[in-house]
């Protein structure tokens, strides 16, 4: 029987075939790329193509293509066959370095934000060596970077590589100055926890908004949801089991370190967890993983949900962003160690995401903003809008007494005392976990935790390691000319805390008075929706921090502005279609239905005998009726500002008429069709219920 470690990776080029399969030479020169960054020795493509060529055609791969991630926030693939002609009428499996290192796909269809003219389709792909190629089915796939033929960036891999090197840079430079002169690269590494909904493709099939959006736009509560906690670390159902384990499978073959699985609060709802790994392969990797729970679902009648929040009133699903920072020596520049407090090296590193993240909340928020998130964001399973930092106890002294030039006391080691003596003795950790802060310290590494479960982690991670490039920047540019080291160092760590204390917080982020603090107290941005903040990614601040680290150009964040706001509009212009739609041709004829038919039944009754009582009933038919009158009063009103969107001058201005008009007026049509819901039979409902729905996988 095979084990785990016999398949893990079997389908994916990685260190292992590339050492086999390579000269020495070509090996170690591509390796010299990988590891620290350097310029791609052209002569060595043409080895490395036709060694992968040779793999995946030995592990039944009939095609190759670019794989890349457009602004779509998906992936995008265009198949091409190894076959080439052979003179005797035959063909020969080719491929060659040149087609291993740039391809062509047509980028008109891509979105661009005015990047290019509709009519300027040429768009290039360039294989990025730093993430593995992997067999797909029967296709190579090769990792690239995707540009107009202009050379901007059409794709979110390309500034995530950008933003990369911009923190390798300047965190060299920091370390340079504690006199460490071995590192060569550093690295930010990622482990994005993703959360998911697991229904049954039967209960998919029959609600349009689902299909249509992704999440239900119609749905009253059901009798129970989350309320007794008994989903969470719950036995894993059957079914759910099955799925898991393939999935499991399935990512394990592709060299996916899916560690952790298990059921999440809501009903329904799971998540799935790697083991962290270099930023741009994690992106990869995450991106797979989407794609291959839903693929992998399809096969057990499931259907898997990404969607922010696919349930009013039960937990939506986010992915934990577990960021952090290293060197190629294996040093996390993030660890404390045991005495904090004496690591000046690990408290300037912490002081700089301090500072980036108070400095660049907006980003931040921009980073994580979709239509979906919007929904979810400030509920009690995710953070509030409001960006704050945890600390936790140990750090939060220890930057006090720095501050306020005070000696460190230190966080007394608790025992845990269980009283069973059976049980093992172990310290309790000197700070408690804060699941409501959008960035918390973990122990050598941040969750930012703001993020929806269908985001791509390329955006929050670009803002992420560009902010404490930014940060580092400063700190390097004051200290290198230091005459006194150590005296600038501490004052300097001394005036971050100070400037930006305002960013902590480790209460309780679900509480309104902490809210009304942040944003009426400390000046902290509260940025509710899309619209409220995508705007400010042109900001000048922000173009001038971005464009200084040669992240993005200008006429990039321009585009980026543009398509994030019109998928903000398209979204939710798509829904707003979807409820019309559903209320007018399958909730509101399936109430007058059944207050038909009520009525048939009060007309037999008073046929049988005019003196029996029928106040239930009238009473019922009168709601039904008075709710039908109500649901169509309110299609006509969303459909009104619907058509006033095209009155709006740019896509910032429809933006706010989608905030202020058309979200509200979608807000009053649910209540209508929800309470609609409550008082019509079952039976007469015209899709499954969220009783069904949530209950639906045994």
């Amino acid at each position: 029987m095979k084990t785990v470690s016999d398949y893990f990776g079997s389908m994916v080029f990685d260190d292992r075939v590339m050492k086999a399969t390579l000269s020495a030479k070509v090996y170690a020169s591509l390796k010299h790329t990988i590891d620290e960054g350097t310029a791609l020795d052209p002569g060595v493509a043409n080895a490395v193509a036709q060694a992968m060529k040779e793999w995946a055609v030995s592990k039944g791969a009939t095609h190759f293509t670019h794989w890349f991630q457009p602004l779509t926030g998906i992936t995008a693939e265009k198949h091409d066959g190894f076959i080439a002609p052979s003179p005797d009428g035959g063909v020969i499996m080719d491929f060659s370095g040149k087609e291993l290192i740039k391809g062509e796909p047509d980028a008109s269809s891509f979105p661009s934000g005015g990047l290019r003219a509709t009519f300027e389709a040429r768009g290039y792909t360039a294989w990025d060596p730093t993430s593995y190629a992997f067999i797909k089915g029967k296709t190579l796939c090769i990792p690239t970077a995707f540009c107009s033929y202009g050379g901007h960036a059409l794709d979110k891999k390309t500034p995530l590589l950008r933003s990369m090197e911009a923190l390798n840079r300047q965190a060299l430079r920091v370390l340079r100055l504690f006199g460490n002169t071995t590192v060569r690269r550093v690295v930010s590494s990622v482990g994005p926890e993703q959360e998911y909904f697991l229904i049954t493709k039967e209960m998919y099939d029959a609600r349009p908004d689902l299909r249509f959006c992704g999440r239900t736009l119609f749905g009253s509560k059901p009798p129970k949801g989350q309320e007794m906690d008994d989903h969470y670390f719950g036995a894993i159902k059957p079914r759910v089991a099955a799925y898991m384990e393939e999935l499991n499978d399935e990512l394990w073959k592709l060299g996916i370190m899916a560690k952790t699985e298990h059921n999440e609060v809501a009903p329904a709802q799971h998540e799935l967890a790697p083991i962290y790994t270099t930023t741009n392969v994690a992106t990869d990797h995450n991106q797979l993983t989407m794609e291959i729970m839903q693929k992998v679902a399809s096969k057990h009648g499931l259907v898997c949900l990404l969607h922010e929040k696919p349930f009013a009133g039960v937990n939506g699903s986010g992915k934990h962003n577990n960021w952090s920072i290293s060197t190629d020596e294996g040093q996390n520049l993030l660890s404390p160690g045991d005495t904090p407090y004496e690591n000046a090296q690990f408290l300037l590193f912490l002081c700089a995401v301090i500072k980036a993240v108070d400095d660049y909340q907006d980003l931040l928020r921009i980073s994580v903003a979709t239509a979906g998130n919007d929904h979810r964001l400030g509920a009690n399973e995710a953070p509030p809008a409001v960006i704050s930092m945890f600390l936790g106890d140990e750090l939060n002294a220890v930057l006090e007494a720095i501050e306020n030039d005070a000696p460190y006391k230190g966080v007394e080691k608790t025992q845990m005392k269980l009283g069973v003596d059976v049980l093992p003795k172990f310290n309790r950790d000197t700070t408690d976990r804060n699941r409501t802060s959008p960035f918390a310290f973990t122990g050598n590494k941040f969750e930012f935790r703001m993020l929806g479960s269908s985001n791509s982690i390329a955006c929050a991670n670009i803002m992420l390691n560009s902010a404490v490039a930014e940060s580092l920047k400063v700190y390097a540019d004051r200290l290198e000319g230091s005459q006194d080291f150590e005296n600038d160092l501490h004052a300097m760590i001394r005036k971050t805390i100070k400037d930006h204390r305002r960013i902590i917080f480790n209460g309780n982020g679900y509480d309104d008075a902490w809210i009304k603090e942040a944003t009426e107290v400390r000046g902290l941005l509260n940025y509710r929706t899309t619209a409220d903040c995508m705007p400010h990614l042109l900001d000048k601040k922000n173009v001038d921090m971005l464009t200084g680290h040669k992240v993005f150009t200008v006429e990039e964040l321009k585009s980026r502005c543009e398509i994030m706001l019109e998928n903000y509009c398209k979204t939710v212009t798509i829904e707003a279609n979807t409820m019309a739609d559903m209320a007018k041709r399958m909730i509101a004829p399936a109430v007058e239905k059944f207050a038909a038919d009520m009525a048939k039944n009060v007309n037999a009754k008073r046929a049988f005998d005019p003196s029996l009582p029928c106040a239930y009933e009238c009473g019922l038919i009168r709601k039904l009726s008075g709710l039908t009158d109500r649901i169509a009063e309110k299609v006509d009103e969303l459909q009104r500002a619907e058509i006033a969107l095209g009155d709006a001058g740019n896509i910032i201005e429809e933006s706010y008429m989608i905030r202020d008009e058309v979200l509200p007026k979608m807000c009053e049509l649910r209540v209508a069709c929800d309470e609609a819901e409550t008082v019509t039979a079952k039976s007469y409902w015209p899709f499954p219920t969220y009783e069904d729905i949530l209950f639906s996988v045994r």
